[in-house]
């Protein structure tokens, strides 16, 4: 009987270890995008293999996101249609709150480099590239829809995160866009 009382004890202290433990990681989970409104980035850094996008400020990171790309994400963005995101340095230009996507910021793609290497090869570089949250009205589906790379070359987070950008940037904030 009493190495039964001594076995439940153990597995009684191991739940609650566990408890705490998802408890814990609840709680960072939910708190791990959170960016504090004070805060403005001077610059953006995306890394399309970690699918992350970084908020800096004075080369400091203080915020990271999981973004989603183009359907084609590997490689810069060669023509129209491509289904890739650029990659290189670019500005935030503009905002634009009635996109046809939850918020957007646009990136200053292309560039005059970006141009020449299309006119080259004879084709259009594409545009309209942005920063965006998720497609108007499906903002709920983000946590699935995030997994994949859904976008025509743009960079998306989910409605949440892309508020939390939004509040962080300011018109003319350089973005850099790493493989």
């Amino acid at each position: 009987m009493f190495s039964s009382e001594n076995s439940m004890r153990c597995k009684v202290k191991s739940m609650k270890v566990i408890v705490k433990i998802i408890a814990a990681a609840f709680v960072f989970l939910l708190y791990a995008g959170t960016v504090h409104s004070e805060q403005t980035a001077d610059l953006i850094l995306v890394e399309k293999s970690k699918s992350r996008l970084y908020l800096m400020r004075q080369g400091e990171v203080f915020a990271s996101f999981r973004v989603a790309f183009g359907s084609n994400p590997r490689g810069h963005k060669q023509e129209q249609g491509d289904g890739r995101t650029p990659e290189g340095r670019y500005m935030l230009d503009y905002k634009n709150a009635g996109s046809a996507f939850y918020k957007s910021i646009h990136i200053s793609y292309p560039s005059a480099k970006d141009r020449q290497e299309a006119k080259k090869r004879g084709v259009d570089p594409g545009g309209d590239i942005m920063i965006h949250g998720q497609k108007n009205g499906y903002g709920r589906l983000s946590i699935l829809v995030q997994r994949f790379n859904w976008t025509n070359g743009c960079i998306a987070l989910s409605d949440r995160d892309m508020d939390l950008v939004w509040n962080a940037i300011k018109p003319g904030t350089p973005i850099e866009i790493k493989p």
